[in-house]
């Protein structure tokens, strides 16, 4: 066996051993989540009629979701408590914390509701 087919045997491998394992997280969860949001938050916008333009619209910054979510939230929901548990969310699942990161998730939807 050559040396460059050896490589590429161990480059396979390790490419392999390196793939993240997506079985028992709630990344899928967090997906659908974070869409439901995003509509949300676009339904929301415009629909408190015309306002001002900001300072930052003036320098064309362009808008961020969590930009959009504060500017945008609904009397009595404030969508950027909901980016923050699907923020937390994600960094629990990232640790592999399921229990913290269904919390998180179902803070997100109520807030949603």
């Amino acid at each position: 066996m050559t040396a460059t087919a050896k490589c590429q045997i161990a480059l396979l491998i390790l490419l392999c051993a390196a793939s993240p394992a997506r079985a028992g997280t709630c990344a899928d969860e967090i997906d659908r989540t974070q869409v439901q949001l995003d509509q949300a938050i676009e339904k929301d916008a415009g629909s408190h009629g015309w306002k001002p333009e900001s300072l930052n619209a003036l320098r064309n910054y362009q808008p961020t979701p969590r930009s959009l979510a504060k500017t945008e939230g609904r009397e009595g929901i404030d969508f950027t408590k909901a980016l923050d548990s699907l923020d937390r969310a994600r960094a629990a699942d990232h640790i592999g914390d399921m229990t913290t990161c269904r919390r998180e998730l179902a803070q997100a939807r109520a807030i949603l509701r």
